[in-house]
């Protein structure tokens, strides 16, 4: 949940519980789809279960928010498809079918579907337990119907087609998430303060300062770490596997008394929740607003201009409730006939929600005055 807890102080379920959770699920749906005559050997489903839980064991620290800045352009699912393949050389080949389905090469594709889709056991699981800790309700869906209503017809993933209100309101339920949960203007103000942070501390480590944190944080502080130096030095994955939201919190504890003050004056504002004021628009945020905030801070903190980025952020952040084609919904009709849900549905909403919304954001300390 990253710094979701900021908003919502129920949300401090960790993603161990997402994993068993998303395990427990995957069970019951191969259960389900084996009453209603769909083949599953006992390997097949043994493979399905430890796919789903390690599909998630590549994220890092605080999930999402740091994905960017600790790592270049290297992708959770990378790490996680890494971190299998060194358990299945310590199992002896153990996680090979997983491996498969983890990766979309074996030839029963519902196998996938179920790890990595717009309808999988991820989704079903986190949305209900996020909608849970943080008692935002319009996330909760109806996964024992939805899994009630999953089938298999030539081998890709469907659903019956009395269950489409279900997923209706599972798409529905998962924009409203999005805006309300995961995107929301104060968790975001948090979670770019916190990379603001980070760069920061990159920045000083690498000009020599010396900064305190753990071993395996500092290798990924100094380094700019990119897939290729997984493969090249397996050495890494251990020390990334280290690291968890303790390594971050207990470095900003630490640098909150550096000398620098910029690093010290960020991690003592996010320490005592002295937030960054957003705005969130659907229009673009003018590069006159940016270039004014910029200034602003400049004057208030007699900060260099170059140095002025690590007291404000600005970008964009987009709800993807459901893409239509590709990795689509599909509905089964009773007929035979497999329709994506964006025209299987009745409900013009549906077709409204297929499109990507995106939002642009600009955050810069509450004492700045424009």
């Amino acid at each position: 949940m990253g710094l979701s807890d900021l908003v919502y102080p129920g949300a401090q379920h960790t993603r161990f519980h997402h994993a068993l959770g998303a395990m427990h699920l995957m069970t019951r749906v191969l259960k389900n789809l084996e009453l209603k005559g769909v083949q599953i050997s006992e390997a097949e489903a043994e493979a399905a279960q430890i796919a789903i839980l390690l599909h998630d064991v590549g994220h890092g620290p605080l999930s999402h928010a740091l994905e960017e800045t600790l790592l270049k352009d290297v992708k959770h699912e990378s790490l996680s498809y890494l971190f299998m393949k060194q358990l299945n050389s310590q199992f002896n080949g153990a996680l090979t079918l997983a491996l498969q389905i983890f990766r979309n090469s074996y030839s029963r594709k519902f196998f996938h579907q179920l790890i990595s889709s717009q309808l999988d056991i991820d989704r079903l699981d986190y949305l209900k337990r996020d909608s849970f800790f943080t008692g935002v309700l319009e996330g909760n869906i109806g996964v024992d119907r939805i899994i009630a209503m999953l089938h298999v017809h030539q081998d890709e993933l469907v659903v019956e087609e009395k269950g489409i209100y279900s997923i209706e309101n599972f798409l529905h339920s998962r924009r409203l998430m999005y805006w309300q949960v995961y995107l929301h203007k104060t968790a975001l103000s948090a979670e770019r303060m916190m990379v603001n942070i980070i760069r920061r501390a990159q920045y000083l480590l690498k000009a020599g300062e010396n900064l305190q944190a753990t071993d395996a944080l500092k290798v990924f502080l100094i380094r700019d770490v990119k897939i290729t130096d997984f493969n090249e030095n397996p050495e890494l994955l251990d020390l990334f596997g280290q690291m968890d939201d303790n390594d971050i919190w207990g470095a900003v504890k630490i640098w909150r008394n550096h000398s620098d003050a910029i690093l010290s004056g960020l991690c003592n504002r996010l320490l005592q929740r002295e937030l960054f004021q957003v705005v969130l628009s659907t229009d673009p945020i003018k590069k006159s607003m940016v270039e004014r905030v910029r200034h602003e801070i400049h004057n208030l903190y007699g900060v260099l201009r170059k140095d002025t980025n690590y007291l404000y952020s600005y970008g964009t952040v987009s709800n993807e409730a459901y893409v239509s084609g590709g990795k689509s919904i599909n509905i089964i009709t009773k007929k035979g006939d497999v329709l994506d849900i964006a025209h299987a549905s009745d409900l013009p909403s549906i077709k409204a929600i297929s499109k990507i919304v995106e939002k642009n954001y600009l955050c810069w300390p509450k004492n700045v005055s424009l």
